[in-house]
């Protein structure tokens, strides 16, 4: 439907989108490898542990993210234990979207066409939509669970009309067991008088490349053309004309 408005605004908008793999920019062509989620940032997520340890040297920038990671592995493995002797398999929104689909599976109709390979065929009471949907492919005509690898409301209703455990269609990213694998690892130091001598050159930090504590840090992004805001000229005064100040401080 979206790309059907471009397209009628322009087909050079179209021409443009074509050249661009689909499973780049669109969910469901990703394969599934995304989760659900749409982002490009994925380094955003370890930002803040990070922060604060820039402009370090690098002695003291490995020591910070060292003890930095140590403490965030030790609170996630906390985390995961907890919900583990609580009882929790799944996070809590995959719990919540589950229960949702289930409440939502007890208006649709099941029609099984092969027990042994387990093929069936769904239909919508509401809107008399029908979908083919085949468990042991993991293959379903609505796609949701292509995309998160959730069972779906139409999987649910399979499930519940032939007494099979849905769970075991959860993929095993979604569990907390997974999640406390992940962070299992101990981290280590060593005592920095063990470690060998160092005999290689000498690096001074330049002074010129410290940031400077008053005012407004400067910006060293990369502009493009979406930055059109920042690719701006400086700041010009009604008053004078002058650059580098408004009128409510100008000087004349």
């Amino acid at each position: 439907m979206r790309y059907e408005r471009l397209k009628e605004r322009g087909e050079a908008y179209t021409n443009w989108l074509d050249r661009i793999p689909r499973e780049q920019y669109a969910l469901a062509f990703d394969g599934g490898y995304r989760w659900g989620h749409m982002t490009t940032n994925l380094v955003e997520c370890i930002n803040s542990v990070l922060k604060g340890a820039r402009n370090l040297s690098v002695t003291v920038l490995v020591k910070a993210t060292f003890y930095r990671l140590n403490e965030l592995f030790t609170r996630k493995r906390a985390e995961a234990d907890a919900r583990i002797n609580a009882g929790h398999v799944f996070f809590e929104m995959v719990t919540s979207k589950l229960h949702a689909n289930q409440r939502a599976s007890g208006n649709i109709q099941v029609s099984c066409f092969d027990r042994e390979h387990e093929v069936f065929e769904v239909r919508e009471m509401s809107s008399g939509v029908e979908y083919a949907v085949d468990l042991h492919q993991q293959w379903y005509d609505c796609g949701e669970f292509q995309v998160d690898q959730i069972p779906c409301r139409h999987v649910l209703a399979c499930c519940a009309n032939q007494r099979l455990d849905w769970q075991v269609y959860v993929h095993d990213v979604y569990k907390i067991d997974q999640v406390r694998r992940v962070y299992r690892a101990r981290l280590s130091w060593r005592n920095p008088t063990t470690w060998p001598a160092y005999h290689g050159p000498q690096f001074v930090g330049n002074p010129f490349l410290r940031r400077v504590a008053k005012g407004r840090p400067k910006m060293t992004l990369f502009l493009n053309e979406m930055d059109t805001r920042m690719l701006r000229g400086p700041r010009r005064c009604k008053q004078c004309g002058a650059k580098r100040h408004s009128w409510s401080r100008c000087r004349q």
